[in-house]
């Protein structure tokens, strides 16, 4: 399923937490610690309201897989280094995060002691997946959705040679610029995926498998390539 250097990725289209996305969910649980860690950073700028309810989905989704919701509360780059935080991560079986907005998550945890704690335990075999937002943060450069033209922030790094378009189906009729606006500046090096929602694709680093009743799309200058649900491809270096 991926590098057995470390545990299994998943970025996903959107879903997270959801019947429809359990199977997937359990996958990336399956045969390791039964917590699940989960950290809704993403929509902090929506109001604590939909914070809560990520909170709410993601236990209900935990129980579901009969597995201990561990719930990161993090608003800010104080809580991302706040050791009572950091320590909650620690024997995590699968690290999840979830939607809503990449820049903000992607500034909120970057050079932190909680993201360093969340690769660490990757390295150590815990699966870790991210959803819309989280997905495109686990990359090297955050794209500015409300800014149509450009402009984007730097992200996470996990995955620096791949840029991903989460809801896919949804964007790619919506915006249609939006596959210019991800490919540069690094077209010639990164590996443009577009994730439809209710998919995921799982593996990683460079190999992966789609799952979900979508598709993935290999993305190029010259068009894009449908990757069925079940089909297992990889994402070199170079695009």
């Amino acid at each position: 399923m991926n590098d057995t250097k470390f545990g299994p990725l998943a970025l996903v289209g959107s879903g997270e937490y959801l019947p429809q996305m359990t199977a997937v969910e359990g996958l990336l649980l399956a045969g390791r610690a039964p917590r699940y860690v989960q950290l809704a950073t993403a929509a902090v700028p929506d109001g604590p309201n939909v914070v809560e309810r990520w909170h709410r989905l993601g236990t209900v989704q935990a129980e579901r897989l009969g597995a201990e919701a561990v719930i990161l509360d993090v608003q800010d780059r104080d809580d991302a280094n706040r050791a009572s935080i950091v320590e909650k991560v620690r024997g995590a079986g699968l690290i999840y995060l979830s939607g809503g907005h990449p820049t903000f998550l992607a500034e909120t945890l970057r050079d932190t002691a909680l993201w360093d704690a969340i690769v660490a335990e990757w390295h150590a075999g815990a699966a870790l997946a991210g959803c819309s937002a989280g997905a495109m943060a686990l990359t090297s450069w955050v794209p500015s959705l409300r800014h149509p033209r450009g402009g984007g922030v730097e992200g996470l790094g996990l995955l620096s040679h791949l840029r991903v378009i989460p809801h896919f189906d949804a964007f790619s009729a919506r915006l249609p610029d939006l596959v210019t606006r991800f490919l540069l500046p690094h077209e010639t090096t990164i590996s443009l995926i577009g994730v439809d929602e209710d998919t995921a694709i799982v593996g990683g680093p460079f190999e992966w498998t789609v799952h979900g009743r979508q598709s993935a799309w290999r993305i190029t200058r010259d068009g894009r390539e449908e990757i069925s649900s079940g089909t297992t491809f990889t994402t070199p270096a170079t695009a």
